[in-house]
C-alpha cells in the first residue's frame, strides 16, 4: 500500500518541490491510514477536521481524538463547527449536500490561506463503486460514470478496498473512531452500501478490482472523447469581442450529435440535449439560458456569451467635456469626419448630464436620412441584429430622447448640419 501511495502522489503531484499537503481527516479509519501513510512517506502535512455537530457528543470526541493525535505528532490543526441541520434547512438542501457544500468551502479557504499546494482526501475504491452506482441511477453521462474524480483534490487511496485499509489499520496498530451512523441504511451511499454492495462483494469477491478496471477503461474512452471534443472546439468555436460563434453545420457533422451537445455545452450549463437539438432547429433569435451563459440561434450558427458582464448596470451619465471610459469608450474629437463611428451634434439641443443606457421596449428616434421616426426594434430588424447584438447596443440620450445609437446614426432632432457653429464631435472606439 505504502509503494502505491507514493507512486500516486509522485505522479499527481508532477515532482512538485516541497509539497505541502492538506488532510481532510474525519477520524475514521480512512482517514487515518491515509495521514499514517503520508507520515510514513515524510510528506509536510496539516490536519483539517470538520465538526458536523450532527452525533451529539460523538462528534465533539471524533475532535477531540484528532486534536490529541495531532498533537502528539506536532501536525498542524484546523478544526470548524458547523450547525449542518440549521444550514441545510435554511437552503432547503439535504444535510448531506449541506455537509459537502460547508467542507469543501471550507477546506478551500484553509488551501489558499496557508499555501497548501493540494487537499487530500481519504476516498477509496468502496466509495468510488458507490458514487458509481449513484450516478448511473441520475442518468449521468460518461464522466459521471468514472465515479470520483478531481484535479484539486488528490485521493491516493482509489485503488484500495475498505477491507484493505482496515487491514492496514490493524497490521500498523493504529487507532481510529467509528462512525456509527454509517450503519444505518437511511441515506442512499448507506443503503447502496450494505443492502447491494456488500452482498455483492460476498457473492463474487473480484468485484472491486473488476470495476475498478473497468472505470480505467472509461477514464482512458472519456480522455480519447475529451480530445475530440476540444479539437473541435479549436477549430469550430470562434472568439471575437466578448462572444463566441459555432458553425451549426459543423455541429451537424457530428456523429453521435446528442453525445457531442452535451460534452460541449454541459460545462456552460446547458445539459437538457431535447432543448440544444431544439435550439438547432429553431428561428433565428431564439436562445437559451444557464446560470452563467446565453446560447443564441442566429441564422447559421449559434452565440454563446456570459451572462453578465463588468458592466451589467444599463444606465450611466455623462458630461462631455471629459472622454468617457466605461461602458464603453467615448472620446471628444474636433478633427473628426462624419461616419458612422462619429455623432456630430448640436449642443445647445441637449440637457446635461447625457444618458448611456441600453435598448427599451418601445424606444424609437428620428433616423438622419429618413423620413420621420422609426421604432429602434424595427431599426435593429433592417440591421440584421441578432437577440446578443441589441443588448450590447448602447444608446446615448438626452433626458428620455434618444441622441445616438450610438456607431449606427444619430437623431435628425440633435444633430448638426454645415451652418451649425462649433458642433460637439463625439466618436466612439
Amino acid at each position: 500500500m505504502l509503494q502505491t501511495v507514493q507512486n500516486e502522489l509522485a505522479q499527481r503531484l508532477g515532482g512538485l518541490q516541497q509539497p505541502k499537503l492538506l488532510l481532510a481527516c474525519s477520524g475514521g479509519v480512512d482517514s487515518m491510514v491515509l495521514l499514517h501513510l503520508l507520515q510514513q512517506l515524510n510528506y509536510s502535512v496539516g490536519v483539517a477536521h470538520v465538526n458536523f455537530m450532527l452525533r451529539s457528543n460523538d462528534s465533539n470526541e471524533d475532535e477531540k481524538f484528532i486534536e490529541r493525535f495531532c498533537t502528539l505528532h506536532r501536525l498542524p490543526f484546523y478544526t470548524r463547527s458547523f450547525q449542518t441541520d440549521q444550514w441545510a434547512a435554511k437552503n432547503n438542501i439535504s444535510i448531506q449536500m449541506a455537509a459537502r457544500d460547508l467542507r469543501y468551502t471550507w477546506f478551500n479557504s484553509l488551501k489558499e490561506k496557508h499555501n497548501y499546494t493540494h487537499v487530500l482526501t481519504a476516498h477509496h475504491l468502496d466509495d468510488q463503486v458507490e458514487t458509481l452506482l449513484i450516478n448511473l441511477g441520475r442518468g449521468s453521462g460518461l464522466k459521471g460514470m468514472q465515479g470520483i474524480s478531481s484535479a484539486v483534490y488528490l485521493r491516493p487511496l482509489l485503488s484500495f478496498g475498505k477491507d484493505e485499509i482496515i487491514n492496514y489499520a490493524k497490521e500498523n496498530e493504529l487507532m481510529w473512531r467509528d462512525d456509527n451512523t454509517n450503519a444505518k441504511t437511511d441515506y442512499l451511499r448507506n443503503f447502496l452500501r450494505h443492502e447491494l454492495i456488500t452482498p455483492w462483494k460476498k457473492a463474487h469477491p473480484p468485484l472491486l478490482n473488476n470495476i475498478k478496471k473497468s472505470l480505467d477503461y472509461l477514464a482512458l474512452a472519456q480522455e480519447a472523447l475529451a480530445v475530440q471534443v476540444q479539437n473541435f472546439k479549436k477549430d469550430h468555436f470562434i472568439d471575437s469581442n466578448g462572444k463566441t460563434t459555432i458553425s451549426l453545420l459543423a455541429l451537424n457533422n457530428l456523429n453521435p450529435l446528442e453525445y457531442y451537445l452535451h460534452a460541449l455545452f454541459s460545462t456552460y450549463g446547458f445539459s437538457h440535449l431535447s432543448d440544444l437539438k431544439s435550439l438547432i432547429i429553431a428561428q433565428s433569435g431564439k436562445f437559451l439560458v444557464s446560470d452563467t451563459h446565453r446560447l443564441f440561434k442566429d441564422r447559421d450558427q449559434f452565440i454563446l456569451s456570459e451572462k453578465t458582464s463588468v458592466f451589467e448596470h444599463e444606465y450611466y451619465e455623462w458630461t462631455p467635456t471629459k472622454n468617457l471610459e466605461q461602458p464603453i469608450l467615448l472620446r471628444l474629437n474636433n478633427s473628426a469626419q462624419r461616419c458612422s463611428t462619429t455623432a456630430f451634434l448640436t449642443e445647445e439641443k441637449l440637457k446635461y448630464p447625457l444618458i448611456l443606457r441600453k435598448y427599451h421596449k418601445g424606444d424609437y428616434f428620428y433616423p438622419v436620412g429618413m423620413k420621420g421616426k422609426k421604432k429602434l426594434s424595427k431599426f435593429f430588424k433592417d440591421l440584421k441584429y441578432n437577440q446578443l447584438e441589441k443588448e450590447q447596443q448602447w444608446l446615448l440620450c438626452s433626458e428620455d430622447q434618444i441622441v445616438w445609437v450610438i456607431g449606427q446614426r444619430v437623431d435628425a432632432r440633435f444633430a448638426s448640419d454645415k451652418d451649425t457653429d462649433n458642433p460637439l464631435k463625439i466618436t466612439c472606439a
